[in-house]
């Protein structure tokens, strides 16, 4: 693994999404950098979210609708989510089940060193009592 430097523009990014505390795309992390007085550019925040989550230091996944999510990362090693669609309420969850079932269908179907995500969406326990009332 190749160590990269901290930049300022790094610090900046990973400053900045440790202050949202759920999953936010680069476009609205760069907005609120912006907002705050940083002359940061866009691209580079988006080099700053995947080295960040290449590295394991942050969470990166794929909303509903195919855009690319950041948050600081609470868990170290491999963890699953779940997603409220409407809060973005986020619980990093263990999910033995799935991890057999990975490996097992890999394994029938020849394959090895399989790798996956997987991330839940649905409605926290708040958002669904608002959606009842």
């Amino acid at each position: 693994m190749t160590l990269k430097r901290n930049t300022w523009q790094r610090e900046a990014v990973r400053e900045a999404l440790d202050g949202t505390g759920g999953f936010i795309s680069a476009q609205s992390l760069h907005q609120t950098l912006h907002q705050n007085g940083s002359p940061i550019g866009l691209a580079t925040v988006y080099r700053a979210l995947s080295d960040l989550a290449s590295q394991g230091e942050a969470d990166s996944l794929q909303s509903p609708e195919g855009e690319a999510l950041y948050r600081a990362c609470s868990t170290e090693g491999h963890h699953h989510h779940l997603i409220c669609r409407n809060c973005g309420l986020t619980v990093e969850i263990e999910a033995h089940e799935v991890e057999s079932w990975a490996k097992r269908v890999a394994a029938e179907h020849g394959f090895t060193e399989a790798a996956h995500v997987v991330d839940v969406f649905g409605l926290c326990a708040d958002c669904s009592a608002r959606a009842k009332a």
